[in-house]
């Protein structure tokens, strides 16, 4: 059983260990933010779309368990493909947990993070000397619906990357404000590495009335100094806007 980490959707991003492992499959289950062609990698493999989307109907968590070992008990070369890094907010952790109590050998693929690509693509460290020693991943939402501790996140020092949240681009903001420099600089990138590719360069203060919240447009939010230079090219003509959200 392999946990494949799909990246942020350029399919040239895979690294040569997914390409084999997507090339030996022979069942695939496909999670909803995936490069549909992805499959292509994979002529073998009998496709199980199990899709999760926020504010949408998704495939209920313990079925996607359930399809997991009764494939993979069934002697089944499976591969389970997440978006981006599977290791990063993909619930990987309760999947791990659960086929190996069903004697499931897992085999993890790394890959990239939407963080990352949105880093690439804005031509900025997500960490620098001169302003901050760290970067810290943080969902937009805690299990409970609740908010993030946004005063230690200011505190920590370290550029944020906050996912799974362009639904709480509003509390984002007023959470950040209330501990951070209202200068503080912000990018937002959805699609990251993708042909329709979007971004959008901030000051904090100017986050909520920029970035009208787009829960149907999944992307990454970063907030830091290290984005400074990242906020000056949306000056010029290379900075994108947002795409609309996909239920507009």
């Amino acid at each position: 059983m392999v946990l494949l980490s799909a990246g942020p959707g350029d399919l040239e991003l895979l690294t040569l260990k997914a390409a084999r492992a997507l090339a030996q499959a022979e069942v695939l289950l496909l999670d909803e933010l995936v490069n549909p062609q992805i499959v292509e990698l994979a002529p073998q493999a009998r496709v199980v779309r199990v899709g999760k989307r926020g504010g949408c109907r998704s495939t209920p968590q313990a079925f996607i368990c359930r399809l997991m070992r009764r494939y993979a008990l069934q002697g089944l070369r499976v591969v389970r493909v997440k978006g981006g890094e599977a290791l990063l907010f993909g619930r990987a952790g309760e999947e791990i947990d659960f086929l190996r109590d069903a004697g499931v050998p897992v085999r993890v693929v790394n890959g990239i993070s939407a963080a990352f690509a949105a880093a690439a693509s804005l031509g900025v460290s997500l960490t620098h000397r001169e302003h901050c020693h760290g970067i810290t991943f943080v969902t937009a939402h805690t299990a409970d619906h609740g908010e993030p501790d946004w005063e230690a996140l200011a505190r920590s020092g370290t550029t944020l990357a906050i996912y799974m949240g362009m639904g709480r681009i509003a509390s984002i903001a007023a959470g950040l404000l209330r501990h951070l420099p209202g200068t503080t600089p912000v990018a937002i990138v959805q699609a990251a590495s993708q042909p329709d590719e979007a971004r959008l360069c901030v000051e904090l203060r100017d986050l909520a009335r920029a970035a009208p919240e787009r829960a149907g447009a999944p992307g990454v939010i970063l907030v830091g100094g290290a984005l400074a230079t990242a906020q000056a090219d949306a000056a010029g003509a290379r900075a994108a806007p947002l795409l609309r959200a996909a239920s507009a």
